[in-house]
């Protein structure tokens, strides 16, 4: 079970909303996911505007817990604002705090970001921080009193994969709120890795959306996702240098 502060999960795959070919494209990669949790930005959808087409439109909202994200803002005081919105239209308190420093890498704004986190945690939000993989950023949000951490494992949208398993590995041995790997997932094989390497969740939208068959994709992921955590639990054998042989030698015929 995933605990975000109040939010119980059973399933660990987060889903963005954006660039599905279509509507009804869109729906059936959701359903067959199994998320719990759609993200979106808040500053891309008609909140106030009923008669106007959004990606809601088809999704029985009911079923899924909608956890909208600043992405867009520069500055922790535009986050902010983002976030209050996002609450005044009746959508989630759980917020992903967004804060772009840079437009080129898509980088996080590691200074804004633990800004708006301190200010949207004394107005009563649960706080999701995306950031980079600094370890020591980690910590501070989480002293901080966040609910979670969602480190990316590569640049948004980059599809490269974990690119510093040690550093996000460090993130999570120290973790004491889950940690949702985000950004940069590209396969199943990456999303396996993150959750083999002990995260809690996984955050990802163009693996799916940008997909030659996003449907079939959003299915592999959750595989692959729930593959990993069992493997994580389970415990994997430490890596050897040499062969060791599967069946014991003691006992074999030696005819």
């Amino acid at each position: 079970m995933l605990k975000i502060g109040s939010y119980e999960f059973s399933s660990r795959l987060l889903l963005g909303t954006g660039k599905y070919p279509d509507f009804d494209i869109q729906k059936k990669a959701v359903d067959v996911s199994g998320t719990e949790v759609l993200t979106f930005s808040v500053r891309r959808m008609n909140i106030f505007e009923k008669g106007q087409p959004n990606f809601l439109e088809k999704l029985d909202v009911k079923k899924y817990t909608l956890l909208p994200n600043t992405a867009g803002a520069k500055t922790a005081e535009e986050a902010v604002r983002t976030a209050r919105l996002a609450r005044a239209s009746g959508l989630c308190d759980m917020i992903k705090v967004e804060v772009i420093g840079d437009f080129q890498t898509l980088l996080p704004d590691p200074i804004e970001t633990l800004k708006a986190s301190e200010q949207l945690l004394d107005e009563g939000f649960t706080v999701l921080p995306y950031t980079s993989d600094d370890v020591l950023l980690a910590k501070r949000l989480q002293e901080m009193g966040v609910h979670a951490i969602m480190p990316g494992a590569s640049p948004i949208g980059s599809g490269q994969g974990i690119i510093n398993p040690l550093n996000l590995s460090f993130i999570i041995e120290q973790a004491a709120v889950p940690v949702i790997v985000d950004a940069g997932i590209g396969s199943p094989a990456d999303a396996a890795y993150a959750m083999e390497l002990g995260a809690d969740g996984v955050l990802l939208n163009t693996a799916v959306s940008a997909a030659k068959d996003p449907v079939k994709m959003a299915r592999a992921m959750k595989l692959a996702i729930e593959a990993g955590r069992l493997g994580y639990e389970a415990g994997r054998i430490p890596k050897k240098r040499y062969a060791s042989a599967s069946s014991p030698l003691e006992g074999m015929s030696t005819i």
